[in-house]
């Protein structure tokens, strides 16, 4: 039986329904994103993650979110312009979600249930927080908006 993690359901960027179990990933990497942020250029590391690790099985899915700063202010079509324009961002996009509060993504929920922050802390405290989900949902990390892409290569490459 799969884990119920993986089969909540996600609208991508273009409108279509999604579970996370529908990407037949050995690992995943869900990050809460936006375009004017401070850690907007992280999307090239994890663009990078991507090119780097799909064909081992892993999948970076990144969930816009305005709700820190107002610095996801765009549509989903403004929003998936910008990141294949400035980053060639390939990897899948999703609609915008809320990450926190009581209209927070059942996903994020979960998330956070599974992986609580700094001190057992649940809340997500700004964009490009990332969560990487392996061994079929069983395990789950949390990674700051402070940890570059690229330091997760170690982690990744032990669930692959």
């Amino acid at each position: 039986m799969r884990d119920p993690l993986l089969e909540i359901p996600c609208t991508t960027i273009d409108g279509r329904q999604k579970a996370l179990a529908d990407f037949n990933a050995k690992a995943l990497l869900v990050v809460n994103t936006a375009s004017q942020c401070g850690f907007t250029p992280q999307y090239k590391g994890l663009e990078a993650l991507w090119t780097r690790y799909r064909e081992r099985g892993l999948v970076v899915l990144g969930f816009p979110c305005d709700q820190f700063g107002h610095q996801e202010p765009g549509d989903e079509g403004e929003i998936a312009a910008f990141c294949e324009r400035n980053f060639g961002v390939s990897f899948p996009l999703f609609a915008k979600v809320l990450v926190n509060g009581g209209e927070a993504h059942p996903l994020f929920v979960a998330l956070k249930k599974r992986a609580p922050g700094l001190l057992g802390s649940k809340a997500i405290k700004w964009n490009f927080t990332k969560f990487l989900i392996a061994d079929e949902g069983r395990t789950v990390e949390r990674f700051s908006s402070r940890t570059p892409p690229e330091a997760l290569a170690a982690r990744i490459e032990a669930h692959l």
